[in-house]
């Protein structure tokens, strides 16, 4: 049976949030587990390419629409030598990976990290190590990287093979030093400090980088605010983001629960926003500092910590969670929540890409599938490319243990300017009930349903596996339509939907 009330909502292009910048569509490549090597990274795979790189793998980069590539970490960067990552393979150092108690070999490093974004058509987003390094290190990256010739680092690149700077333009000041389990954990005086002095010094050799410094690694932090208050306090003026990062899982059976994480997401955006624009009162700046959600996605944490600890061995399987239909609803509602706060979350990235809790999956030597959170994301990038117009919505609502009385409806929508397009993306968090939407349209020439597309299955648990790779897709919903300016539909139980007006 139906809701006894259709959830109802208004667009109008006059009232809007922002525009979506395309770097909310990033993603993240760490040295962890397979995520690099049998991930992306295969040389004698018979779809390798001549740099070694998983031709199949980079086609479905591409079909997920990824922009901003975070990399090398993570937590792996805390204990990283970015010289490690150049000059011939063969010569390159094997290091203890202390991060995830794994060898690493560095036969990919920098180069070929560059060489992967371009072929995806990404922009590179590089992360310093600032737990066992400093300034000095950083500066020595960046002038590696990006100075076009005429000293021993931007020469010594070029006699790497890479004649051309890598331009990279978005640095990440470290990772995660709010968390004891970081090499090189500081305290946030410690940390803002040292983030400031890296900030200043690179901005001597290129004024125009954007820098994005740690704040708190999940909202749950005992230090939560207090953190980015101290950081920013230090570095407001030198810094241009400040880094979230949120994983959530479902616990204890509490579906209802789960299917609500997003609340938990909008309102750790809310309070660093707040946090931020307090800081910036304080020093009666006119800056505003934006988000840069560098790491979220459904991740079973607890399965992880359960695990038994890797011995050392090289690219181990680490984090290969396998995402249920039900997992890719929660992950379609995390997506809404950033595009619902997309004038001042300008940077995110869906951590991780391939493999270690990831969209994509591959087997050594053998194929690359997409899973089941790879078809949200996907569809977000494609079509989440424009204005965001806000949306107020009128729900039936139900309780959940965690977050108390929660919406059944979580949604929003975007408008292509060039086209006049718009696309509602919603969510219905309801397990076992279709629930009716109404969407009244002012001011926008729309005409017809160009598309209705639902991600949601009869089996909660239904996934895309090795054997099974296609038993998860979207198909098309049934019975919407557009009439005097009203949107109808039907959200089937636990679904994601895409529905795409022109």
């Amino acid at each position: 049976m139906p809701s006894t009330a259709p959830a109802r909502f208004t667009l109008d292009p006059a009232f809007a949030i922002g525009d979506v910048d395309p770097r909310l569509f990033g993603s993240f490549v760490e040295h962890l587990g397979r995520c690099v090597y049998t991930g992306i990274y295969e040389p004698g795979h018979p779809a390798a390419d001549e740099a070694g790189l998983r031709t199949d793998v980079l086609a479905l980069i591409r079909e997920l629409g990824v922009t901003a590539l975070r990399y090398p970490g993570g937590n792996f960067v805390s204990g990283y030598k970015w010289e490690d990552g150049t000059g011939p393979a063969e010569e390159r150092p094997r290091r203890l990976d202390l991060a995830w108690r794994s060898t690493e070999t560095n036969r990919f490093g920098l180069s070929e990290y560059i060489d992967f974004v371009r072929k995806v058509g990404g922009e590179p987003m590089m992360a310093l190590n600032l737990g066992t390094r400093g300034v000095a290190e950083a500066l020595e990256l960046q002038e590696y990287a990006n100075h076009r010739s005429g000293t021993t680092l931007s020469d010594r690149r070029i006699g790497h093979g890479d004649k051309d700077p890598y331009a990279i333009r978005l640095w990440c000041l470290g990772n995660e030093m709010d968390g004891p389990w970081q090499t090189g954990h500081k305290t946030a005086e410690e940390y803002g400090r040292l983030a400031a002095e890296t900030a200043r010094a690179m901005r001597q050799i290129d004024p125009d980088v954007e820098l994005v410094a740690c704040g708190s690694s999940n909202q749950g932090m005992a230090t939560f605010a207090a953190w980015e208050a101290t950081v920013l306090q230090h570095s407001y003026e030198l810094v241009d983001y400040i880094s979230l990062h949120a994983y959530y899982e479902e616990r204890g059976g509490d579906r209802d629960s789960f299917l609500a994480s997003a609340v938990d997401m909008e309102s750790f955006i809310e309070n660093v926003v707040a946090t931020c624009d307090h800081v910036g009162a304080r020093l009666k700046s006119k800056k505003k500092i934006n988000l840069s959600f560098d790491e979220w996605n459904v991740w079973y944490q607890d399965r992880f910590h359960a695990a038994e600890p890797p011995n050392w061995d090289e690219a181990p399987r680490l984090l290969e969670d396998n995402y249920s239909v039900t997992d890719a609803v929660v992950f379609g509602s995390l997506l809404i929540a950033l595009l619902r706060h997309a004038d001042r979350v300008t940077v995110a990235c869906l951590a991780q890409l391939v493999n270690v809790i990831a969209p994509i999956m591959t087997e050594p030597g053998g194929p690359a599938w997409r899973q089941t959170t790879f078809f949200p994301f996907a569809q977000a990038s494609a079509y989440g490319r424009g204005r965001v117009l806000q949306v107020a919505v009128d729900s039936p609502a139900h309780e959940t243990a965690k977050y108390g009385e929660v919406p059944l409806l979580h949604a929003t929508a975007v408008r292509n300017e060039e086209t006049g397009a718009v696309t509602v993306f919603a969510v219905n968090r309801d397990q076992h009930r279709p629930l009716p939407l109404e969407v009244a349209l002012h001011g926008l020439a729309l005409g017809r349903v160009v598309e209705h597309s639902v991600l949601a299955d009869a089996d909660p648990e239904a996934r895309n596996t090795l054997t099974d790779p296609e038993r998860v897709a979207p198909h098309a919903g049934e019975g919407t339509v557009l009439a005097d300016g009203v949107l109808s539909a039907t959200l089937e139980p636990m679904s994601w939907n895409v529905i795409r007006l022109g």
